[in-house]
């Protein structure tokens, strides 16, 4: 059964991260297992620092969750071997009700065997040579006659002569066949002597007759196998050419392999494309896995998830909507998700999606370990920006107390340190800075994109403030945004720095705010909170 994922926001900061991870942990203790923490961008300064100080590890990264071949239901059929002969492929395929098989080797696709190419094979009857160019081992013809080797090696290949059926009498036996052939005969030890001496490699006697001593030990001296099959001449004659190694008429060359990564929509747009019924899956390693058909691609487990911190689809991982969402646990404005059913969704107006997590484990009866507890603190302490938020409500200061108490650390000293961690970005590029926190929001026809950074060293911001203006107007343009703003947050000072990029940008500031703007920048004293303070005045001008 697959695990259901407990995921926050792209670029994740702390409290996405925590309590994904916390409530993960919970769900697990409730429920019995079966619940994982993803991750759905990188773990910025501030973040590393506070998994690091608890010891827990980092979420896996998830970029895009849209349906993969792994998620399909595959056939799982055993592939065959190359050596085994064609009539035993196609008894194979019978039985699986299958038009195709993999032919492997150490689990390595090597062909596709098709109904196609056997029956291409056992129609081609005019090549007399063909069991010596397929190197058909002697097994496989053996097998395929359901016969018994009298004489000779069974484990032999035959690699030169011709197959020839002989029909006429000794005299004649000389003008078709000659040395090195097998010689498909009746019960007639005359014919069968005079073969052996002719230098035939095989004989094959039909009808499961007898074959004398004299003529098993001329066989054994002259070099000649002896093979006794159950059937007459006419069926054996036909059956001869289905002893063939499957290697030798499988498709080796154009097959169309899927990987367990590819993604279904891929798949089927090139499956839509081609006439092939069944298409080999292989693992990351190049291993088959199994077969996959378009009538098979119509049905698939959906990816279970539950979000955390987020209920936009312009902020979630990337192939969202083709998953169930079970739950959202979140303390952000309303967005415009849909669901497919009803899911439980928590939603409060406190400053941390932290602090909802820990109620939860109260509610629940479960112990919050000293990890899970300084993970949970460090989030609400990180998203308050140490209770100076406006977002931050008692609730918030009433966990993060219980919760600093159980985890072992001074509030005040331990914040600053995390803080400390998540500004420390000398020598980063822009890009790295920029996308530590960073969502996109929309309203009507308008679009834009908010990023923040805190810090304690109001000289740190003003260099980032250099990188970021002209990055910022690249990913405008690139995310065909109407604005982005950028929030450079001292957190001393209680004070935001505002980059302001879009024709429209600062005049919103200005009649949301009252700000005077200097250039891309307006000083918003007091304005602490992105989900707050920022977003609901942007809003509120662009409906107006």
């Amino acid at each position: 059964m697959k695990s259901t994922y407990v995921i926050g926001h792209r670029n994740p900061d702390t409290d996405s991260i925590c309590s994904a991870i916390a409530y993960a942990n919970l769900k697990n203790q409730v429920n019995g297992g079966g619940f994982e923490a993803r991750r759905a961008g990188n773990v910025n300064g501030e973040t590393s620092f506070v998994l690091k100080q608890f010891q827990v590890k980092a979420p896996e990264f998830l970029s895009d969750i849209r349906p993969r071949m792994s998620d399909i239901t595959l056939h799982e059929v055993e592939g065959v071997r190359q050596d085994i002969s064609i009539k035993e492929a196609g008894d194979r395929m019978k039985k699986l009700k299958l038009v195709a098989l993999p032919v492997l080797e150490n689990n390595r696709l090597k062909g596709m065997a098709t109904i196609s190419d056997i029956a291409h094979a056992d129609m081609d009857v005019y090549d007399s040579e063909i069991l010596a160019k397929a190197k058909t081992p002697y097994q496989n013809l053996v097998k395929t006659l359901d016969g018994v080797m009298r004489a000779g090696n069974i484990s032999d290949v035959i690699d030169h002569g011709k197959v020839t059926v002989s029909a006429a009498s000794i005299d004649k036996m000389e003008q078709f066949v000659t040395e090195g052939d097998l010689v498909i005969l009746a019960d007639r030890d005359d014919a069968q002597k005079r073969a052996i001496e002719i230098g035939a490699q095989c004989i094959i006697v039909c009808m499961g007759s007898k074959v004398s001593r004299e003529i098993q030990e001329m066989a054994e001296s002259k070099g000649c196998r002896i093979l006794v099959t159950p059937y007459d001449t006419f069926t054996a004659g036909r059956l001869v050419c289905q002893s063939m190694p499957i290697s030798y008429v499988m498709t080796r060359e154009n097959i169309i392999t899927f990987s367990s990564n590819d993604y279904v929509d891929d798949v089927k747009a090139l499956m839509a494309k081609k006439r092939f019924r069944y298409f080999p899956v292989l693992d990351p390693k190049g291993e088959f896995i199994g077969l996959a058909s378009r009538r098979r691609m119509l049905g698939f487990e959906k990816r279970k998830m539950i979000l955390v911190d987020h209920n936009e689809l312009s902020q979630a991982v990337e192939g969202l909507e083709e998953c169930e969402i079970l739950e959202i646990i979140d303390h952000h404005r309303l967005g415009s998700m849909e669901t497919m059913s009803p899911v439980y969704f928590r939603n409060q107006p406190v400053g941390c999606t932290a602090t909802i997590v820990t109620q939860m484990y109260e509610e629940h009866g479960v112990e919050i370990t000293k990890p899970m507890a300084g993970l949970l603190c460090s989030a609400i302490l990180s998203d308050t920006l140490m209770f100076r938020s406006p977002t931050c409500t008692p609730a918030d200061e009433a966990a993060a107390g219980k919760l600093a108490e159980i985890a072992g650390i001074e509030i005040e000293e331990y914040a600053k340190q995390m803080f400390r961690a998540g500004s420390d970005l000398k020598g980063k590029a822009a890009d790295e800075i920029f996308y530590q926190d960073y969502k996109k929001f929309s309203s009507g026809d308008v679009s834009f994109g908010v990023g923040q950074i805190t810090s304690l060293d109001q000289g740190e911001l003003e260099e980032i403030k250099d990188k970021i203006i002209p990055y910022a107007e690249t990913v405008r343009n690139e995310q065909g945004l109407d604005m982005i703003y950028f929030m450079l947050t001292n957190i001393l000072e209680e004070t935001t720095y505002l980059i302001m990029i879009g024709d429209k940008s600062s005049g919103i500031i200005s009649q949301g705010f009252g700000a005077e703007t200097d250039g891309c920048v307006a000083k918003l004293p007091g304005v602490m909170s992105r989900k707050k303070q920022l977003i609901p005045n942007i809003l509120n001008i662009i409906q107006q």
